[in-house]
């Protein structure tokens, strides 16, 4: 009976997101299995091509010739694992990136479609219903497809992430460590000033999303705004949600900035903390950070000690001013 119940919701579900016919669906030129490879490539911070094909189950030929085909089109790039040369690292150009993107936006789009005809006091009830799927498949030993437990993922920011960053920052700080509403102005500035003026070759946020919801942020951006070659990149923001510690994600977001601050060719990565946060500036020191200055000071409603930290990325000329403040 079980097995029938369970063959009958994938009949109705695959029917209902239009799986069948995937690229009809979303208006796009790609698979069902090519939009979810693309997905993956956008939203995590290092993937090889083992990953993908562990990751996604799909069989070495298969993968390898999609992978071709995106090549040809212009969406991915090739080349040796900076660990381990015996593996493919893959990586997003910036077509494929605006590729991703639009898919993306039109299957938020449509899943947003879906949920109007749901009575809004009804979608707890149905969100509750899948994570229970999720949790009983995903710790089932039985079951010889088992979904893998719900991780979180990186993307860019939507329309109301940036807003997120701001209103998450302010409670979490005021509840952990009762800091007022100056930290929350002084968070909204800095996201004011990149929603208004920002490279996003050189500058960019991710957004840490875990079952739907963001759970984390982290910033990259251009310490130095002078023209020519990128010097300084800042790191700003990290930020990682009560409910989704123990994962290493605070490290995944930081390890992103610093690898994209590497590819995007500034000399050094630096930031400005407290000494308050201790758990932050663990991941920081793991990461190669070193501490470079530290000054007390009064703000937010308590007294705290600012710290400078710096990480090189590549040999820097003499006589670098420090960090800026």
């Amino acid at each position: 009976m079980a097995i029938q119940e369970v063959r009958a919701f994938n009949r109705f579900y695959t029917n209902l997101i239009g799986a069948l016919d995937y690229s009809r669906h979303l208006h796009t030129p790609y698979t069902l299995t090519e939009s979810r490879v693309l997905y993956e490539l956008a939203h995590s911070a290092r993937t090889d091509a083992a990953d993908l094909r562990a990751q996604l189950s799909l069989d070495a030929g298969y993968l390898s010739r999609l992978l071709a085909k995106f090549e040809r089109d212009g969406l991915i790039e090739r080349g040796p694992s900076k660990d381990d040369a015996r593996r493919q690292r893959v990586t997003l150009t910036a077509r494929g990136r605006e590729a991703a993107a639009l898919l993306d936006e039109r299957s938020r789009a449509a899943v947003g479609t879906l949920l109007s005809g749901v009575p809004p006091e009804e979608r707890p009830r149905l969100t509750g219903a899948m994570r229970t799927i999720q949790e009983v498949l995903g710790t089932s030993t039985t079951t010889t497809a088992v979904t893998a437990p719900s991780r979180p993922v990186l993307r860019e920011p939507v329309p109301g992430d940036l807003g997120w960053i701001v209103q998450r920052h302010g409670a979490l700080y005021a509840a952990e460590f009762g800091w007022n509403s100056e930290f929350e102005g002084l968070v909204a500035r800095i996201v004011a000033d990149f929603a208004q003026d920002h490279d996003p070759h050189l500058e960019r946020v991710w957004i840490a999303e875990l079952d739907g919801r963001p759970v984390g942020s982290v910033m990259c951006v251009r310490d130095d705004r002078r023209h020519g070659a990128p010097g300084t990149a800042r790191l700003r923001l990290l930020l990682v949600d009560p409910q989704a510690r123990g994962h290493g994600l605070g490290e995944v977001l930081v390890r992103t900035v610093i690898d994209f601050a590497y590819e995007a060719g500034y000399r050094e990565v630096v930031l400005w903390t407290n000494d308050v946060l201790t758990a932050a500036r663990k991941i920081y020191q793991r990461a190669g950070f070193r501490l470079v200055a530290e000054k007390p000071h009064r703000s937010y409603g308590a007294d705290l000690v600012g710290q400078d930290w710096r990480l090189p990325l590549r040999p820097l000329r003499p006589l670098q001013e420090g960090p800026s403040t």
